[in-house]
């Protein structure tokens, strides 16, 4: 089981960084991470079978994480995909989400959905997976659900979506083998995560891994600073500046 990053950029793309959204890949099938861009051809590039999708989390209704939506159902019906995709969000992010769709008058050319509402808290089960995904809420400009991904072995790989430093989100952390943090900003922003902050969070929860995604050498500050300021704000583990279809599997149990 590993998460593939299929974009890793702020709201402001960069030439080799687009909308920060993601993949988990599991032997029973992917979960999507938002659709913040041309997503059925990235998961192609990451080497996911779009057909192999059995569900979308929105995590919430920024433009930058639900705009490829409409083309990714396009593209799923006509490349003959035949299952019912499950999108789950929260109440806002998935009235907004079926809002866009349905500007789109996608007709016959979409695949079955069921939009699926959960709130801060709930947890996901897929019958047959060796997982289980649990929400938090983050503390952002709209509703949004930051994700942790349980594996029945006691691993864990959490995915703070868009949000400035939160106990809630420091508590979904805890203990885990990887922490996907957003560093948008230089400095604190509401609403946002600066790299020094992410550092500050990743230290506090313990984790072992911790990844910089919604992040841009030029609207946040260079590769070299940010790791430096995650070092300064305490952290020891391992960090590094999320790329573009790299892949981070939950490592073997001790």
């Amino acid at each position: 089981m590993r998460m593939i990053l299929l974009g890793v950029g702020t709201a402001v793309p960069d030439a080799d960084r687009d909308y920060t959204h993601m993949v988990w890949k599991a032997p029973d099938g992917a979960v999507l991470i938002d659709a913040g861009g041309g997503t059925y051809q990235r998961l192609l590039r990451a080497g996911v079978n779009p057909h192999d999708l059995r569900a979308l989390i929105l995590t919430h209704s920024h433009v930058d994480h639900v705009n490829g939506l409409p083309g990714l159902l396009f593209s799923l019906k006509l490349s003959g995909y035949n299952r019912r995709l499950v999108i789950y969000g929260n109440a806002p992010t998935l009235t907004a989400a079926q809002r866009i769709v349905e500007a789109f008058d996608l007709g016959e050319y979409q695949p079955d959905v069921d939009w699926t509402p959960i709130e801060a808290g709930d947890e996901i089960v897929f019958d047959g997976a060796a997982y289980r995904i649990r929400t938090a809420p983050t503390v952002h400009s709209r509703p949004c659900l930051a994700l942790r991904f349980d594996s029945d072995d006691g691993r864990a790989l959490v995915y703070s979506a868009d949000t400035e430093p939160c106990d809630a989100v420091r508590n979904l952390a805890h203990g885990a083998s990887v922490l996907i943090h957003e560093a948008t900003t230089p400095e604190p922003f509401p609403g946002h995560t600066s790299p020094y902050q992410a550092g500050e969070v990743a230290a506090a929860a313990g984790v072992a891994r911790l990844v910089l995604v919604h992040y841009s050498p030029r609207w946040t500050m260079s590769a070299d600073r940010a790791i430096a300021e995650t070092r300064a704000a305490g952290f020891t583990g391992e960090v590094e500046i999320g790329r573009e279809f790299a892949s981070y599997a939950l490592p073997p149990v001790q």
